[in-house]
């Protein structure tokens, strides 16, 4: 698909700087152009561009996407050097940083029960190597772990660790045969322009039985409903390409040749501090009061995880995890 500037959103821009080459896209699932306009919005976060982006849901599946989104040529622009994925640190989040290694830990392990003392198990969208750190300091010593990013800059940092780092994507590692006994994908679907493809890949790459969970942004939610016109932070303008349910999540899966064993959802408090800091930037509210909202404030994630957590008691927690097999 060409390669254009997007005339639709010229007269809603914000800021300054170059825009961002876009394309123009389609249902992943369906593969047809049937979309309703549901949201528009900007990068508050980091403010890449001036452009203003607009949020579709498909009219036949109930997918939501971006549409225009930005071109793949775009990419290092929109994921800065300070991009958080980049370097999840100690000491850039402090007890953050401590308390969401203990859950996460915790949370790896559950998926990791029945697999074999030499499993392999592939990290994909694997950033600063945070998850596959945990891994290796909680999980079996015999445990052969690798992960795969795109990104250079979160391949580098990984690498920094004595992690095992693919610099590339899934599709490169296709050769290397039926291999991996369990494959992750935390935050990660939601990035990609293909998710339909991504998924048959890392299928080709487990083992017959081998497992995927993939953890992603649930758009069945309160704070999708209270925030999702323009400020909800599951959006995360423009980084973050398709948004799923639990149906659309299992349609992209079983399009992809996956069995679903599972979809719930878990508890987490990002997307309702950074839905209230996105409308504080919006509205231009004072610096102190925005930067009480982040990844680094305790306090606000301490009141969004009791939030979320009674929406998690009722199966509407903020993310879906899917736990989805290759078939025997």
């Amino acid at each position: 698909m060409a390669v254009k500037s997007d005339d639709r959103v010229s007269g809603l821009q914000s800021g300054a700087g170059q825009k961002l080459d876009v394309v123009d896209v389609s249902c992943c699932i369906c593969g047809i152009d049937a979309a309703e306009p549901i949201a528009v919005g900007e990068d508050f976060e980091y403010r890449t561009s001036p452009d203003t982006f607009q949020v579709v849901r498909c009219g036949r599946c109930g997918l939501v996407y971006l549409d225009p989104r930005p071109a793949v040529s775009e990419l290092d622009r929109i994921y800065p050097p300070s991009y958080h994925a980049f370097d999840f640190s100690a000491e850039r989040f402090g007890l953050v940083y401590r308390v969401r290694r203990r859950l996460e830990a915790r949370r790896l392990l559950s998926w990791c029960r029945g697999l074999p003392d030499d499993a392999r198990i592939l990290d994909i969208g694997c950033g600063d190597g945070f998850h596959l750190r945990l891994l290796r300091d909680f999980g079996k010593p015999g445990w052969r772990l690798s992960g795969v990013d795109a990104d250079g800059k979160a391949a580098l940092a990984a690498e920094r660790s004595g992690l095992l780092v693919h610099h590339g994507t899934v599709q490169s590692l296709e050769s290397s045969g039926r291999s991996y006994h369990l494959a992750i994908l935390i935050q990660t679907i939601e990035h990609v322009d293909d998710p339909k493809a991504l998924l048959a890949s890392i299928r080709n790459l487990l083992v017959p039985g081998g497992r995927l969970v993939v953890v992603t942004d649930n758009v069945d939610t309160l704070d999708f409903r209270v925030f999702g016109g323009r400020h909800w932070g599951g959006y995360h303008f423009p980084r973050h390409f398709h948004l799923f349910s639990r149906a659309t999540l299992a349609a992209v899966a079983r399009k992809a040749g996956l069995e679903v064993a599972e979809i719930a959802t878990i508890l987490s408090p990002v997307n309702w501090v950074y839905s209230v800091r996105n409308a504080l930037v919006d509205y231009g509210a004072p610096r102190f009061v925005v930067d009480r909202f982040s990844l680094s404030s305790p306090g606000s994630l301490a009141a969004g995880t009791l939030l979320d957590g009674i929406f998690q008691a009722l199966g509407r927690g903020a993310l879906l995890r899917a736990d989805l097999r290759r078939p025997l």
